[in-house]
């Protein structure tokens, strides 16, 4: 069985558990294939027919020249498009490959697998089930090739085309445990979810757009507005890169790694702050404007932080800095947060907007009580907990939620 005589797709089935794969079904071993195929299940999170969902995985995520260049809305010539129809030929058969000799107890875990597994990227998910679903469907290699060729355009290809959030470690890595919450979640910020949303719907659409600082008092939504960006302009091409200020140092490296992709890239800080000894935002700082190299259209960095001032300074300083020029030593701590220029603030809620975001929350979990007394339970809640925000109030719920729960 010839599956690694490729030329763009060369690679794609070359590592040794999925030689291994096909080694079965040369030997028609049915024994080994469904446990190889079942330990790949796990790995790739496949279901229905787990070899074609496999096989769809393995093509979603292959970058080539011919799935990058349609991802950048390239055209393709028709030399590439004939080499690339040789590829087609190999795989289209290698999708429709005879499994006959699996036979009853397996066929059923084999072609109709039911997932077990929690999804957290329904989109994802759905995606790959219809490029699935469409591969099935074609009749010759020159539908596999248009099927393949939509969905490179539509959705492109890789770790950024099927994933929406991701952190650096060693690397960009994808997150998959991603809350599914909602703009139309966030109660008490309509203002702020507002601007934010025009920044980056502004920055989707190719117009000019600012780096954002959301700041103020702790709980009422800075972070929260900025995750649900994803869920609300995932379709829309928006992706989301983690960092912590311990990693700017990597920041150039991350950016050359996105910068020629075609989606939007929101570079999320959390929490972000600096003591007066910290000098990682040196780093940020030349990344966001000011070093040599530009920053790239596609990227912008969001930041939430406490505090609107990001670098600490005290008072001490004020009366007994040994800096000669003091003026100069304070437009250096000020000068970072003059980078982002879209700066949000977020503030504690009075006690009537807390209590119409606990009626929110509650309507929302299914909590019928008599008002009056939710309204009661809601202000001792807050006093015992972190006073009026928008965290209080959800904390609130989930508790009332809970007991509620434990005595029916």
């Amino acid at each position: 069985m010839e599956i690694n005589k490729f030329v763009c797709y060369r690679g794609i089935f070359e590592q040794d558990e999925i030689n291994q794969l096909f080694v079965s079904i040369e030997n028609k071993d049915e024994i080994n294939f469904v446990s190889q195929l079942l330990n790949l299940t796990e790995k790739y999170r496949l279901t229905g027919n787990l070899y074609q969902s496999l096989i769809t995985y393995l093509l979603a995520y292959h970058e080539n020249v011919f799935s990058l260049a349609l991802e950048r809305k390239k055209e393709i010539s028709e030399d590439l498009e004939n080499t690339i129809k040789y590829d087609m030929n190999k795989i289209y058969s290698l999708f429709h490959i005879d499994l006959s000799f699996i036979n009853d107890p397996f066929s059923k875990t084999v072609f109709h697998y039911q997932s077990t597994f929690q999804s957290y990227n329904k989109e994802g998910e759905e995606i790959l089930s219809n490029l699935q679903n469409s591969l099935k469907k074609c009749m010759n290699t020159d539908e596999f090739y248009e099927v393949l060729y939509n969905h490179y355009y539509h959705y492109g290809v890789g770790l950024f085309g099927l994933n929406k959030a991701f952190r650096y470690h060693e690397g960009i890595e994808a997150i998959q445990h991603i809350g599914d919450n909602t703009l139309n979640d966030l109660v008490g910020c309509d203002q702020q979810t507002k601007r934010l949303c025009q920044n980056t719907e502004a920055f989707l659409n190719n117009l000019p757009a600012n780096n954002v600082l959301l700041y103020g008092d702790s709980g009422t939504g800075k972070s929260s507005s900025i995750k649900a960006l994803l869920n609300e302009y995932y379709k829309d091409g928006l992706r989301m890169i983690e960092i912590y200020k311990h990693q700017f140092i990597h920041l150039p490296k991350i950016i050359h790694e996105i910068q020629n992709r075609n989606y939007k890239f929101i570079i999320f800080m959390d929490d972000l702050s600096f003591e007066e000894f910290e000098i990682e935002y040196k780093y940020l700082k030349a990344v966001i404007e000011g070093g040599l190299e530009k920053k790239p259209d596609n990227i912008l960095i969001y930041a939430t932080s406490n505090r609107r001032h990001l670098i600490k300074e005290t008072w001490s300083e004020r009366q007994y800095d040994e800096e000669v020029n003091i003026n100069d030593a304070k437009q250096e701590k000020l000068s970072l947060v003059s980078r982002f220029g879209v700066q949000i603030m977020y503030i504690h809620p009075k006690q009537k907007e807390y209590l119409d975001i606990v009626d929110s929350y509650a309507l929302r979990n299914n909590i019928s009580i008599d008002q009056n007394i939710l309204h009661q339970k809601a202000l001792q809640w807050q006093m015992r907990n972190g006073g009026l925000s928008g965290r209080t109030a959800m904390q609130f719920i989930q508790s009332l939620s809970g007991n509620m729960n434990e005595n029916t």
